[in-house]
């Protein structure tokens, strides 16, 4: 190990920047290099970049607050603009957001790669902003759909990013909690929908105040992310070798400047500023990452998740249960399988906490389809079918909902990392469409029984996928597994 990294350092110090061509040789300042090395190797403090990943949530705040924000109010929204009954057009209200979000999906990684990470978060805001307020003053079925679709469009850089500039800025050692965040800001942004949403039957009107309220979190987003960090990674494929060292001092303290730009030089191939093209992600030796990521977020979209988070209101209704109370036990649920995800993320790993999560969500999905069963009575049936919900809740927010997020930018290469996580995104945001669109009409049509089985199978389906395809990335460096994906010749 200590040969490896004083290689790497070496390497480092001896390459031309190309900011600063004139380099002192390292062989010059070796008695330096030796005696500040241990001080380099340590980790870094994780207490400087955490405000910085704190702040990059907040879009994933947003992703779940729009997520479940016409959860409740959907009933009242469908009566106040004249389409209450319409099981299509209430489908519409929720999945014209995610067809947004397939279309800022697609422009994710363009836009990462060509403004960097900080634009790109506040050029995810700016449509959140618009789109909450037309959504809030709309008189017209219209009108909802326009906004749920600009709202969706911010929706759809938003993750991706988010992901991408948690994982380039997070400390290796601490990367895998930071990526839970992610996930606990989503449960939190869900669970304020929730909670602003409670008196959309008592006040009139009292929807249109969920919508505004969104605004907020995103002009925040867009006003502090100007004060954090531009991603090292990213000012490097630039070629901005000088702006990432001050980056990196501001992001894991000026010892270990050296090593992080060490690291950087392993994989610069002169490539990385060159057009990714599409054709490089579906074919050759990039195909396998991106089939794994694509795949990952297909099961995890068709394992039903979202559909609960959709409609657990209208399914809790049906089942004769308070569709409040079921709603803050979900939120609970969630938020709390985040919380230990985090704790367990860089403990346990990724791979091991996909496993069980995908398990655990199959077995909570037969439970449901024994509660749907003929053989159960009427009270046991609404028991299991509630406990069923939860359960797979809480095993979805273990691993199935945080890790895929914080997984696949690990494993893309630095050169393709942004487009390759947009076009893994495309394929979850198409799916989901498709879940909250058709999830009703299922419902009605193929009955719980058959439709949670196939959901049940889905989560097997992923466990296998997972145990064969996925790697470990626990603690290692971006750059680690780079290189063991993906052996340089």
């Amino acid at each position: 190990m200590w040969g490896r990294q004083r290689e790497s350092y070496s390497m480092y110090k001896r390459m031309p920047s190309k900011d600063n061509p004139n380099v002192v040789d390292v062989e010059d300042n070796s008695a330096h290099l030796l005696d500040n090395f241990d001080l380099e190797t340590t980790n870094p403090p994780w207490r400087l970049s955490f405000p910085y990943v704190l702040v990059a949530t907040i879009s994933s705040f947003l992703f779940g607050y729009h997520l479940g924000v016409v959860n409740e109010p959907l009933e009242s929204i469908s009566h106040d603009l004249g389409f209450s009954g319409n099981t299509l057009a209430e489908g519409l209200v929720v999945s014209t957001c995610l067809a947004g979000a397939l279309i800022g999906s697609l422009f994710s990684g363009w836009i990462a790669d060509e403004f960097g990470r900080r634009r790109a978060f506040q050029l995810c805001a700016l449509p959140m902003i618009i789109g909450a307020s037309v959504s809030a003053t709309t008189s017209t079925l219209l009108g909802m759909l326009l906004g749920r679709f600009l709202v969706g469009t911010g929706m759809g850089i938003g993750p991706p990013v988010a992901s991408l500039y948690v994982t380039e800025v997070s400390p290796s050692y601490v990367r895998g909690t930071y990526g839970a965040f992610i996930q606990i800001a989503t449960c939190l942004g869900l669970m304020g929908a929730l909670f602003i949403g409670i008196p959309v039957n008592e006040i009139s009107g009292w929807w249109r105040i969920c919508f505004w309220v969104a605004t907020i979190p995103a002009g925040i987003l867009a006003l502090a992310i100007v004060f954090c960090p531009e991603s090292p990674h990213w000012l490097y494929k630039q070629g901005r070798s000088a702006e990432a060292e001050i980056e990196f001092e501001r992001l894991l303290g000026g010892a270990h400047v050296k090593y992080s730009m060490a690291e950087l030089s392993k994989l610069d191939r002169g490539d990385d500023t060159e057009t990714v093209k599409l054709e490089e992600l579906l074919h050759g030796r990039q195909f396998r990452v991106v089939f794994i990521g694509s795949t990952l977020f297909a099961l995890q979209q068709l394992s039903g998740i979202n559909a609960i988070f959709y409609f657990s209101s209208s399914v809790f209704k049906s089942a004769g249960v308070s569709s409040k109370l079921a709603n803050v036990f979900i939120g609970i649920a969630n938020l709390s399988g985040s919380v230990v995800a985090m704790i367990l993320m860089d403990k346990l790993g990724r791979k091991v906490l996909l496993q069980w999560s995908f398990f655990g969500m199959a077995a909570s999905m037969a439970l449901q389809v024994f509660a749907s069963s003929s053989y159960m009575q009427q009270t046991g049936a609404l028991y299991l079918s509630v406990g069923g919900m939860l359960l797979f809740v809480l095993t979805f927010a273990l691993g199935a909902g945080p890790v895929p997020g914080l997984l696949l930018p690990e494993i893309f290469p630095s050169r393709i990392r942004a487009k390759a996580m947009a076009v893994c995104m495309s394929v979850h945001w198409v799916i989901n469409f498709f879940v909250g669109l058709l999830f009703l009409r299922l419902l009605e049509q193929l009955g719980a029984q058959l439709l949670y089985s196939m959901f049940a199978t889905f989560c097997l389906m992923a466990v296998v996928f997972v145990k064969r395809n996925v790697v470990e990335t626990k603690g290692k460096s971006l750059q680690e597994i780079e290189i063991s994906l993906l052996p340089q010749e």
